[in-house]
């Protein structure tokens, strides 16, 4: 039996950090509405994506933070609803973003990922229409920067699963790829003459 090769080590900053929070809380707030039509008093997928956001503009990694991430989580086991429960998941997971380990892993591309493919998945199912989560994704990756696409490039690219939701993971991870070896439309400028 050969024994297992060490994951690769990379830097990762909190800057880079910040970078993946922005863009999951963003994706993740967009499905929020779904799970508070369910949980009405139920704040706790809020606060998360409140707590991401306040990361992202340079909060810090604290105690407090994983705990709102956690309790999203809770949140999305213990709702009974399957949207619901998505939405939570991806409030839960913008959150836990900030905690990303600094190893090129497929596991930690899920980190990275997981927050926009549960918020897609999320209004996906609430629509009962995959062109929905498609349509989630393509925007999350409309919104995806340079720096967080460079991200990505450094991490191994995610295997290729079952269902619709390892499609819709793989689905956002080769986008993202893709988008990195050639311009964004809209960013070229137009040629001189």
């Amino acid at each position: 039996m050969q024994a297992k090769k060490p994951a690769k080590r990379l830097t990762l900053t909190e800057t880079d950090l910040r970078v993946v929070a922005r863009w999951a809380a963003a994706s993740a707030a967009r499905a929020l509405p779904l799970f508070e039509a369910v949980a009405r008093s139920d704040t706790r997928a809020r606060n998360a994506i409140e707590g991401a956001r306040a990361f992202a503009r340079s909060g810090k990694r604290t105690a407090s933070l994983r705990a709102l991430a956690w309790g999203a989580l809770a949140a999305s086991r213990e709702v009974r609803d399957p949207i619901a429960s998505a939405a939570a998941r991806a409030a839960g997971l913008a959150a836990a973003s900030a905690y990303t380990h600094p190893i090129a892993t497929p596991h930690q591309i899920n980190h990275l990922l997981g927050p926009i493919v549960y918020a897609a998945h999320a209004r996906e199912l609430a629509a009962d229409d995959p062109r929905v989560g498609d349509k989630e994704l393509q925007l999350a990756l409309r919104r995806a920067t340079p720096p967080l696409r460079k991200l990505v490039g450094r991490m191994p690219a995610r295997r290729e699963g079952r269902g619709r939701l390892a499609q819709m993971f793989s689905q956002l991870d080769a986008g993202l790829r893709a988008a990195r070896s050639r311009s964004t439309p809209g960013s070229r400028r137009p040629a001189r003459r």
